[in-house]
């Protein structure tokens, strides 16, 4: 009895040696083994890659999808540096889409504007930039008296003063946002590579936050404009500059508040709360990986990549078209 219960114990023993040996000997020669793609049959479906893209339309309060009620799509742009580099060109953001979509396009953008103010209030004298950024020019689209104050920025400013603004300025007072459709609002990396502050979880419209000043924006024009829809184009992939002027991975350097994606992690989740589309240019668009092929620096686009960037946000307006 004993001397059967040894060989039992030991072929069993013996048995998951042999089996584990055989086991790590097949991984061995088979680790590794490239797939041909061009074999796997993926029927109809193409290859996107995977983006952080939210793509609503805007609904009415039965939730019905709203459509244009005339031939003419309007749009009005809010943002900075990728809308506002050579306003006058044909080869501008905005006139892209113009030419694109045949809408009628107002580009209501300024150049070195942030998304974050520097104070929770407009104050002009101490903090004139703030009155460039989208929360208080969407005051200026809603028609509420904080237009004056923000002329008074120019007059602290000077010759520093943003030379669009005026004319920005009087085309959000003046224009009847009841034939607007669509506004789209765009900011770069600035934000980020200026290490202003990204959220408040306490606060989500608190102004001096990337996505407060962007919350509190949406939130004024949803609640005076509720049938406009809206589109947020996140930042494209801009490098850092570390102390010695070096391009280095935005991925991997922060200016004090967290990397260039989180800022844009952020807004997705802003968005996704005030139910506007988002559309990700950070990993969708323009990427570490090619942003040597449009970028004119660290952070603006060229020629190519404004087309790509118009092109993404043609997709965004016609997702829902029938």
């Amino acid at each position: 009895m004993r001397f059967k219960r040894f060989i039992n114990i030991h072929t069993i023993l013996l048995l998951v040696f042999v089996l584990t040996i055989s086991g790590l000997v097949y991984r061995f020669f088979n680790w590794g083994e490239k797939i041909d793609l061009d074999a796997i049959d993926f029927g109809n479906q193409e290859y996107t890659p995977d983006t952080l893209d939210i793509i609503l339309p805007a609904l009415d309060a039965e939730h019905n999808i709203i459509t244009d009620k005339d031939d003419t799509t309007t749009i009005v742009c809010f943002g900075n540096a990728p809308f506002a580099d050579d306003r006058d060109s044909k080869n501008n953001l905005a006139n892209l889409i113009a030419e694109k979509t045949g809408a009628t396009v107002y580009n209501c953008s300024i150049g070195d504007s942030y998304l974050a103010a520097g104070n929770p209030t407009i104050d002009p004298d101490s903090y004139p930039w703030d009155s460039y950024n989208f929360y208080w020019l969407t005051h200026v689209a809603v028609k509420n008296s904080v237009y004056t104050r923000c002329n008074d920025a120019a007059v602290v400013l000077g010759d520093k003063a943003a030379p669009e603004a005026p004319e920005v300025y009087d085309t959000l007072w003046n224009l009847d946002f009841k034939d607007v459709d669509v506004v789209v609002i765009m900011y770069d990396a600035s934000d980020y590579l200026n290490g202003h502050k990204i959220y408040n979880i306490a606060n989500e419209t608190d102004i001096i936050q990337f996505t407060g000043n962007l919350e509190a924006g949406i939130e004024l024009l949803q609640s005076t404009y509720p049938w406009l829809r809206i589109i947020v184009m996140s930042p494209t992939y801009a490098f850092a500059v570390d102390e010695n002027g070096k391009y280095v991975s935005s991925d991997l350097y922060n200016y004090g508040e967290d990397i260039l994606s989180t800022y844009v992690i952020r807004e997705q989740t802003s968005c996704f709360n005030r139910s506007v589309s988002f559309v990700d240019n950070l990993y969708g668009t323009i990427t570490e990986d090619n942003a040597k092929d449009y970028l004119t620096d660290n952070l603006h686009l060229n020629q190519a990549g404004r087309e790509l960037v118009a092109e993404r946000f043609v997709y965004a307006l016609h997702y829902y078209d029938e």
